[in-house]
């Protein structure tokens, strides 16, 4: 089964990540089983959703881990001219929601695994796919605890986001944070005998707006990004039910997306310091005035050095000289922190083209990830010993 077949697939399933992701992840495990393999799916609470690990090929020792996600992000309201849920092709393009982010590198992943249990590997082929990462990495954990446990962790790991098919050695962490304000209802002809909730959010999101500016003027630098320092960004505001009600409450949603070199816990501290300063001047006139900051979630940034082992191996399958770095997150930080896995992310594609309407990737990307997957298996045939970089 080539990779189109297999992205054809992939694409008919509606993987949204408010959805179950089960009958995808079982109708990959049957593709497993059916070339001999042994896939282990590893449920959430729910049932409906899973991860799964499989690997092809020996299992006394360290092998190399491909890693993807099946949850796709919503196509509610975005204008597509084809079908979401289907692969269409025309004019070298292949169509379809997660074509680029990131069914394409999957199906190529499952294509070279699929490819590996038909030979002679001196080292193992891993493949590693986990639901809700569009969601804030969250579903990866029950993997990551697996492969904690395991004797032979991966020797190293290439997350297929889409690149371009570049190396890419690191992008910045990331957490979400709610802010909870408190206030006091009153009529609205009443205003000053409430305390509005809407405006202690305004007050705190202006505390956001100078921390970004300070951070722009003086935090840390990566230029190897486009935007080459710490971010701060407010993305949803929700309080009041009614104009003529002050309202006692309101939510405020944001984030901050940090180069690897700044000091993520003190800048979040920060703000808890400064939220709270807000509401304690604002319990002179009502006592139960509160911002409460609650993290949603998070996941660490990647730094893997330019000259590590990882980085001149997986050059060596794609030809490329030298690296870059994303601006989007991906489960990479977590096996990189969590689990000393040196990790890589290098897939077909653009994310320019992803989350849009109209999502696709190139034939001709897709065609570069079955290459470079096609060398990767000639390596791990001879067994990574005789693989230059693979140290």
């Amino acid at each position: 089964m080539d990779s189109l077949d297999l992205l054809a697939r992939l694409l008919a399933h509606d993987s949204v990540s408010r959805n179950p992701n089960r009958v995808l992840v079982e109708e990959v495990a049957e593709l497993l089983r059916g070339a001999g393999l042994d896939p282990v799916i590893l449920p959430d609470a729910s049932g409906g959703k899973a991860n799964l690990f499989v690997t092809a090929g020996p299992t006394d020792r360290a092998g190399v881990m491909l890693s993807g996600h099946t949850d796709v992000v919503p196509v509610d309201g975005q204008a597509w001219t084809v079908p979401p849920f289907a692969l269409t092709r025309r004019d070298g393009r292949l169509y379809g929601r997660g074509a680029a982010d990131m069914k394409g590198f999957v199906a190529c992943a499952l294509k070279a695994v699929l490819g590996a249990a038909q030979r002679d590997l001196r080292t193992p082929l891993h493949l590693a796919l986990s639901y809700d990462e569009e969601l804030g990495c969250l579903g990866v954990g029950s993997l990551i605890d697996m492969l904690a446990q395991v004797p032979h962790r991966p020797r190293l790991c290439i997350v297929g986001e889409p690149t371009g098919m570049q190396v890419a050695t690191g992008h910045k962490g990331k957490i979400a944070l709610r802010a909870t304000c408190t206030g006091r209802e009153a009529h609205s002809a009443l205003a000053p005998l409430g305390l509005n909730a809407i405006h202690l959010a305004a007050d705190l999101l202006s505390r956001l707006r100078a921390l970004q500016e300070q951070l722009e003027r003086e935090g840390p630098r990566d230029t190897d990004y486009d935007v080459p320092y710490t971010t701060v960004h407010a993305g949803r505001i929700d309080g009041g039910v009614a104009l003529n009600i002050v309202p006692n409450r309101c939510i405020l949603d944001f984030e901050i997306r940090n180069v690897v070199e700044d000091d993520l816990p003190a800048l979040v501290a920060e703000l808890r310091t400064e939220a709270e300063a807000i509401a304690h001047a604002a319990r002179t006139n009502a006592p139960e005035a509160g911002i409460t900051i609650e993290e949603l979630s998070s996941y660490p940034g990647l730094g893997t050095p330019t000259d590590a082992g990882a980085v001149r191996f997986v050059q060596s399958l794609t030809g490329a000289n030298g690296t870059t770095k994303v601006a989007f997150g991906t489960e990479g930080g977590l096996f990189s922190e969590r689990l000393g896995v040196p990790t890589v992310i290098c897939g077909p594609g653009s994310m320019a083209q992803g989350h849009k309407p109209d999502e696709y990737v190139t034939e001709e990307q897709l065609a570069r990830c079955d290459a470079m997957l096609a060398r990767l298996l000639d390596r791990l045939e001879a067994g990574l010993d005789h693989a230059p970089g693979a140290d």
